[in-house]
This record gives C-alpha cells, sequence and structure tokens, in this order.
C-alpha cells in the first residue's frame, strides 16, 4: 500500500495570504491616517493576533466534525439556528458589500490608469461597466477560468509589488514616519475608526474548512499555515504602511481622505510625490490587487447566490445566478462611485458576527460539550474572550464612526 505524503506547508500558508491580502490594504493608509505610523502598527498587530486567534478557534471547531464540514454547517450544530441565520445573513452582506467596494475602488483606478497612461479620461461610471462586465464574464464561465486567472495575477501582483517597493524605498523618510508630535495634539484616538479596517484585513476564515480538507485533521500542521499564511499578510501590510506614511506626509494624505479616499486617489499621490519615476507599476499592482479580490469574492458570492435559489448550471442558469450576484453591487457602484471606503468599513462591521464573535462562540461550545479534549486553541478562556470582546468593540467603533460619533482624520 502506498502512503500519500500530505501537502507542503508552504501550499496552505499561500492559500491563506492569497485570500487576506487584496485591494483591503489600499484602506490602511487612508483609515490610519490619523494616528500615523507607530500607532498603526500597534493597532495591526493586535488585530492580526485576533484574527489568527478566531481561525484556530475554526480550526479547533472543525476538528470534530467530519472532513468536509463547511462553515455553514458548524454554527448551526454548536451554536444552533438563530445563530446559523444571523451569520449567513452577515457573509452574504460581506459578499455584496465586498463586491461593490471592489467595483468602486477597480473603476477609481483603472481612471486613474488610462489617464496616467493613455491621457484617456474616462468618468467613474464608464469605467465601472468596464471593469465589473469584464470580470463578471470570467466569473460566468467557472471556477476553472477564476482559479487560471487569478494564478496569473497573484504572480504579477508579487512582481508589481515589488518593482514599486523599489521605487518607493529609496523615498522613505524617518520624519515622516515619526514626525515630531505637535503640542495639544492626539493621534490614538484616530485608531478607533480604523478598527473596522483591520478586521476586514485578515479575513480569511472560510478557509479553514477547507485547509482542514487539504490536509486531513492535522491541527498543527493547519495552525502553523495560519500563522504562516497570515504573518506573511501581515508583513506585507507592514511594508505598505511603511512605503506609503514614509513617502507621503499627514498633511498629503489630507487631499487624498477629502478626495474619498478611493485607490486612484491614493495611487495618484505616491506617483506624484515620486516624480514620476513610479510609472505605472504601482497602477498595475493596484489593478491586480482589485481585480484578484473581485474574482475571489464574486466566485464565492456566484456559487452562494446559485445554492440558495438552486440555479442549475447551465446557461439560463448561470446567467441568472450572473443576474443577482452582479447587478445590485454594479447599480450601487453607479448610483455612488467614491464608496470604497465606507464599504470597506461595513464589510468590518458585519465580518465581526463570522471571522470573530462566532468562531470564538464555537470554540467555547465545543469545549463545554465535548471535554474530552483534542486540540485546543492556545489562551485558554481569556484568549475565547478577548476575540469576542474584539468583534464588539469593532462593530461598536464602525457604528459610532457612522454615527459621526467618532473622531475621523480629515473630516
Amino acid at each position: 500500500m502506498t502512503h500519500r505524503s500530505s501537502p507542503g506547508l508552504l501550499g496552505g500558508a499561500m492559500i491563506i495570504a492569497a485570500t487576506t491580502v487584496g485591494a483591503g490594504m489600499f484602506s490602511l493608509p487612508v483609515t490610519g491616517a490619523g494616528m500615523w505610523y507607530g500607532y498603526s502598527l500597534l493597532m495591526l498587530a493586535f488585530a492580526w493576533l485576533c484574527m489568527l486567534l478566531s481561525g484556530l478557534f475554526v480550526l479547533e471547531t472543525n476538528l470534530h466534525f467530519p472532513v468536509g464540514a463547511s462553515f455553514d454547517s458548524m454554527v448551526g450544530e454548536t451554536l444552533g439556528r438563530p445563530w446559523r441565520v444571523a451569520n449567513g445573513i452577515s457573509i452574504a452582506f460581506v459578499l455584496y458589500i465586498l463586491t461593490y467596494a471592489y467595483i468602486s475602488g477597480g473603476s477609481s483606478i483603472v481612471s486613474h490608469g488610462l489617464s496616467a497612461t493613455l491621457g484617456l479620461e474616462l468618468g467613474a461610471k464608464p469605467a465601472a461597466l468596464c471593469f465589473a462586465g469584464v470580470l463578471a464574464v470570467i466569473v460566468w464561465l467557472g471556477a476553472a477560468a477564476v482559479d487560471r486567472l487569478s494564478t496569473i495575477m497573484i504572480g504579477a501582483m508579487l512582481l508589481t509589488f515589488a518593482a514599486s517597493t523599489l521605487d518607493l524605498g529609496p523615498g522613505i523618510e524617518a520624519a515622516k514616519l515619526f514626525p515630531a508630535p505637535e503640542e495639544g495634539k492626539s493621534y490614538a484616538i484616530f485608531g478607533l475608526a480604523a478598527l473596522p479596517f483591520m478586521l476586514a484585513s485578515f479575513g480569511y476564515h472560510g478557509n479553514v474548512p477547507s485547509l482542514v480538507k487539504y490536509y486531513g485533521k492535522q491541527p498543527k500542521r493547519i495552525a502553523l499555515a495560519l500563522l504562516l499564511g497570515t504573518g506573511l499578510a501581515f508583513t506585507i501590510y507592514l511594508l505598505w504602511l511603511t512605503l506609503t506614511f514614509g513617502n507621503l506626509s499627514q498633511q498629503q494624505m489630507l487631499p487624498v481622505i477629502q478626495a474619498g479616499g478611493n485607490m486612484g486617489d491614493l495611487v495618484a499621490a505616491l506617483e506624484h510625490n515620486d516624480g514620476g519615476n513610479l510609472g505605472t507599476m504601482l497602477s498595475l499592482f493596484a489593478n491586480l490587487a482589485v481585480a484578484s479580490s473581485f474574482l475571489g469574492v464574486t466566485l464565492g458570492l456566484f456559487d452562494f447566490i446559485a445554492d440558495l435559489f438552486g440555479f442549475d448550471n447551465s446557461v439560463s442558469g448561470r446567467s441568472k445566478t450572473a443576474a443577482i450576484t452582479f447587478l445590485p453591487p454594479l447599480l450601487l457602484a453607479l448610483a455612488w462611485p467614491h464608496g470604497f471606503i465606507y464599504a470597506i468599513g461595513f464589510a468590518g462591521l458585519a465580518a465581526t458576527l463570522w471571522a470573530a464573535i462566532v468562531p470564538a462562540l464555537m470554540a467555547r461550545a465545543v469545549r463545554r460539550s465535548r471535554p474530552e479534549g483534542g486540540y485546543r486553541a492556545p489562551g485558554g478562556q481569556g484568549a475565547i474572550w478577548l476575540v469576542v470582546a474584539f468583534g464588539l468593540t469593532v462593530a461598536l467603533c464602525e457604528i459610532a464612526g457612522k454615527l459621526k460619533l467618532l473622531p475621523v482624520f480629515g473630516q
């Protein structure tokens, strides 16, 4: 009998990193501008810790179920039908709002790229139609087309990000990263409004059951893949914040924020500050980041809609699924083309349920109903309540921010 070797650790880590890193990283400098570099890194590290723990809680729960059990079925079995319904609604909302966010961000970067490289001025609405139309066709073709294109895009993203880093790296100034504090000026308070964007930047939890299928019930190996994958995402975010805050001062970020904070606004500011040497690399990276994020999110939403409405895999069935998947966020993008930052914030609000609170409560329920042991995420009960408190705090901060009860830099 032949022994099937276990898949390599790198493969699982890259699945998590590729799911986590995407267009949402462009919101981090915009929302972190008020607290600036030092506090942004501290806040990001804390969010990483909490979201890694919540992923390990999903793993702990998943190991008590047959291989292949879905996130949805685990919630139903451990927490009951009301939680299952609420969790399903929150996931659907996040997928829809992120689709809108990526159309908004994609149209912004397409408009900027065409203007910067070809001198062609394309409005936000035509750009949204072009961006969403092309990628929607790819999703309509199916998972195989998305898989092939995503693989190419991720490789190209790494190359263009490396090239952008080489261009922006020499322009980093310590005085910009660590400006002299102004008397009477508070920085840390702006971190509260940024918390939902930090949480949204570490969303990978739906992939944990996939890793259990990929590796089998090997908790230590999967936990290490989660640590390495999210750690790589954290490293990329750290580098991105260093590049942006090291090249743009807090005052230079103000026009970006006041213009709406969309992806094209940030890229234009960095290119202008670079003196034009950055060229098309950063625009290419931004286009690839938002396109790959769009493909990943909308493929999940497409499958969710098909399953929910019972549409078959025929041309007619897939066309109906595509209409329900893409038309609502596209119409919203046409009506409100500059809502990238707002949408990411709402995604962070909804994600507090399925990416923080629910995983922690599932782990608690499993430990109480099945005390015989097995793998347990580190930190004991304290870690469970830390993640629950983190999720509730993020939700309250996003609600308070939308109600104008929190200070937001530039507003």
